[in-house]
């Protein structure tokens, strides 16, 4: 074989070899969720494919706080929501093993506030693509949700939005930690129920 046959059927190997690895990289899967009924949150949904059985400890990811651009309670303020929020969740999570660590029989736990009724069309901050699907200008939702925690797919999600904690969103206005503890201890009571209608522990 001559230097230029050897080359040419080099470059074709080298060009199949390219087009599959573009074709692997750009091949997307997508997850199939069934609407879960009678929960005593507005919504709720199960991956199709969800195997809730592996899982025996749970990781308590920090809690995600979205709010409009222009509409936001100060740093602090976000800080200690965070922590009362944690504070109801991690009582609500007594009698599963909680993990410092992701891991694969580890189930990744999250709870996000999305305070948007400050909001317009304009003033949405950077949040995650599924999130923004999800929120609405003029509402707050309250979201649950689980997840694989070494591939992080998601396997479960449940929303409520029947409280409304008054966050200081302004300077004439100071947040009632009052109600915010309420929402907290509400809300960590529901995600303790659905962690137990999945995990099969009612």
């Amino acid at each position: 074989m001559t230097y230029f046959h050897c080359f040419n059927s080099c470059r074709r190997i080298a060009l199949i070899a390219i087009g599959l690895l573009l074709t692997a990289c750009t091949t997307t899967t997508t997850q199939s969720f069934q609407v879960v009924k009678e929960t005593e949150v507005e919504f709720s949904s199960v991956a199709v494919d969800a195997d809730f059985g592996k899982y025996d400890r749970l990781f308590a990811a920090d809690m995600g706080i979205h709010f409009p651009t222009d509409g936001a309670p100060s740093i602090d303020d976000q800080k200690r929501t965070r922590q009362i929020f944690r504070d109801a969740f991690m009582a609500q999570l007594a009698g599963y093993e909680v993990s410092q660590e992701k891991g694969p029989t580890t189930l990744e736990v999250q709870a996000t506030i999305i305070d948007y009724r400050k909001a317009n069309n304009v003033s949405f901050p950077n949040i995650r693509r599924e999130l923004r699907d999800l929120a609405r200008p003029g509402a707050l939702l309250f979201l649950m949700e689980m997840k694989d925690s070494a591939s992080g797919d998601l396997l479960a999600r449940a929303g409520d939005s029947t409280l409304a904690p008054s966050f200081s969103t302004s300077e004439d206005l100071e947040t009632d930690w009052e109600t915010v503890t309420a929402a907290a201890e509400h809300w960590a009571m529901l995600f303790r129920k659905f962690l137990d209608a999945n995990l099969n522990r009612q």
